[in-house]
């Protein structure tokens, strides 16, 4: 298994919209990987790609030195040319199948997953592991649905490889996600959004752990 469960504690998808500019984004990111994150995920909905694959280039290496895993988010062309660990693929996205073509046997491909079929079909393309949501309601991601407990148990109960959950996870709500048969949680706001991200991350981490299965 290329991703094991404890790694995904805590997963830390970055979003820029609480950082004053690029070094400081990158000092959120250093942050959160000093709290706790071992998995971190570059997300750039906005930025053209010549400054996607800068950005990323940055990323990597920053991971590189800090330890933890490296995610690009839907890019696999900007994920494989910066030598990234992996990347995560939505429902809408490039099929697991064929980043798993373009990337090679060694890298990690995340899955987003909302029910029991999706879940299996991703397993059975070679996902490395699943993210599942919305666990809450998202104001990251507003079309995101909530999904009930017993339907994310049923994911978790299904599939062989780790799941986090992902949508809406702050402090407050996040032990209640016990039970659910989880690896971890990936967080955005509820890390990026705080004055202290390197707390932030050992808060989450700590809570994460009481939760995973």
């Amino acid at each position: 298994m290329r991703v094991q469960p404890q790694q995904l504690r805590l997963y830390a998808v970055t979003d820029r919209a609480w950082a004053a500019d690029t070094d400081a984004f990158f000092a959120q990111i250093e942050a959160a990987i000093d709290g706790g994150a071992a998995f971190v995920q570059l997300r750039e909905k906005h930025l053209g790609q010549d400054d996607f694959l800068v950005e990323a280039r940055r990323f990597v290496a920053l991971c590189r030195e800090k330890g933890a895993v490296s995610i690009i988010n839907d890019n696999v062309e900007i994920a494989a040319e910066v030598g990234a660990d992996g990347v995560h693929v939505g429902q809408e996205d490039l099929a697991c199948g064929r980043a798993r073509a373009i990337l090679g046997p060694d890298k990690i491909i995340g899955v987003s997953a909302h029910n029991v079929d999706e879940a299996l079909a991703a397993q059975a393309a070679g996902a490395d592991y699943l993210g599942v949501g919305a666990a809450f309601v998202s104001h990251t991601k507003g079309d995101a649905k909530p999904i009930a407990a017993e339907a994310m148990a049923a994911i978790t109960a299904a599939v062989d490889i780790p799941v986090v959950a992902i949508g809406g996870i702050t402090r407050e709500n996040l032990p209640t996600l016990a039970g659910r048969g989880l690896d971890g949680v990936a967080v955005v706001s509820a890390l990026f959004a705080q004055k202290d991200v390197k707390a932030a991350a050992a808060e989450l981490r700590q809570l994460a752990e009481a939760i995973a299965r």
